[in-house]
């Protein structure tokens, strides 16, 4: 089995320099990271980390918790899909199958998220 390196560990992999924001979890905390990334016009949604042994501060709570209402919006389809539909593992060889099956999937995913207004 092929050794997987995590998100974290190729962030200057993932990014190609014209984001105007970024928006992640904790384990993308990094001072060089938001100190190579600020700059007008550009939004660090990373979510912050207490220090070891220590407590968040409370503007951090704060931030988090603004962080966590946008990355939500995001996050709940795929929740869908994970859940109510099985998507856990990818089916197929090649991103072109496992992202056809993906796409094809948001489509009974977004009337899932939209039953309530549909029904009305």
């Amino acid at each position: 089995m092929p050794c997987r390196a995590r998100d974290s560990q190729v962030w200057d992999e993932l990014l190609h320099g014209e984001e105007t924001s970024v928006w992640a979890d904790k384990g993308y905390v990094s001072a060089a990271r938001e100190g190579a990334f600020s700059g007008p016009g550009k939004v660090w949604g990373v979510m912050r980390k207490a220090p070891k042994g220590g407590a968040l501060h409370p503007i951090d709570e704060d931030i988090n918790r603004i962080i966590a209402k946008a990355r939500a919006r995001v996050e709940h389809p795929f929740r869908i899909l994970k859940r109510q539909f099985g998507h856990v593992k990818t089916r197929y060889r090649g991103l072109a199958k496992n992202r056809a099956h993906l796409f094809t999937l948001f489509a009974p995913g977004n009337l899932f998220l939209m039953r309530r207004r549909l029904s009305a």
